[in-house]
């Protein structure tokens, strides 16, 4: 009997995307969690505008819903049957790195923590992209 062998087994894609969406999901949470903490933003989180951006309810609601977005994505991959999981997850990751790539005009000039966090999530949407896109159906 050899014990040295490696076996390994495969990891599941719907594991491997729902793991990703876990990264995602608190890659947003961090970024904006430091972005809290530079010089000035309290005050302008105080004073309800950031840059050219006047946080309103509707606002706050238009956030949480996109945030939402990851959060979901985390379940949906694990229960969703392939095809609608497929597209689900392409469709999702392209919908938040157009968010990603729009918020980056919003308000002031984005910071370096700012820009080194949505390279990251832009980075990690066009893994998940990728994988989802490369997924071939399951045999029957």
């Amino acid at each position: 009997m050899n014990t040295n062998s490696k076996v390994t087994t495969p990891v599941d894609i719907k594991t491997i995307l729902s793991t990703l969406w876990v990264f995602l999901a608190v890659n947003y949470i961090y970024c904006d969690h430091l972005g809290i903490m530079e010089p000035g933003m309290v005050n302008d989180l105080l004073t309800g505008q950031i840059g050219s951006v006047q946080i309103t309810q509707e606002f706050l609601l238009g956030a949480a819903i996109l945030l939402e977005i990851p959060f979901a994505m985390i379940v949906l991959p694990r229960v969703l049957k392939y095809g609608v999981n497929r597209w689900t997850n392409i469709s999702a990751a392209a919908v938040l790195i157009l968010v990603q790539l729009g918020t980056m005009g919003m308000g002031s000039a984005p910071s370096p923590v700012y820009l080194f966090y949505s390279a990251i999530e832009i980075a990690c949407n066009l893994v998940i992209i990728w994988l989802a896109w490369r997924w071939n159906a399951p045999e029957a």
